[in-house]
């Protein structure tokens, strides 16, 4: 016996959007040749198994349906490693803020300071 679902787990659905071959023909042929893929995540709106058709509940209040793929499934999406080069940006981006030493191109001097309070 498959074990149900029950209603309002939070599931992951799946569903083929364009099968392989229905692809934009911009799109590079290697891509072409597999199907653009739909997973959702929801709440299921009414029990079933995996493998089978159901329907979700997301978040924002859509409905949408395809397969369940997988019960309270995890966020594993990631942002990679950190770019050494990216870094430094907000310390650099800070300092230059900071800088009164510099002049503003085109500033003129109305007697109060960046932050608009008389000096």
């Amino acid at each position: 016996m498959t074990d149900r679902i029950a209603a309002g787990t939070w599931v992951e659905l799946g569903s083929v959007v364009l099968p392989a071959g229905e692809r934009a023909p911009q799109v590079p042929t290697d891509t072409q040749a597999v199907p653009l893929e739909l997973r959702v995540k929801g709440f299921l709106v009414a029990a079933a198994a995996l493998g089978e058709a159901a329907a979700v509940h997301t978040a924002i209040g859509r409905r949408l349906s395809g397969t369940l793929l997988a019960v309270e499934p995890p966020y594993a999406h990631g942002f990679g490693p950190p770019l050494a080069e990216l870094l430094s940006i907000g310390p650099e981006v800070r300092a230059m803020l900071l800088d009164t030493t510099q002049p503003d191109a085109g500033h003129t001097d109305t007697g109060k300071s960046r932050s608009g309070r008389d000096e």
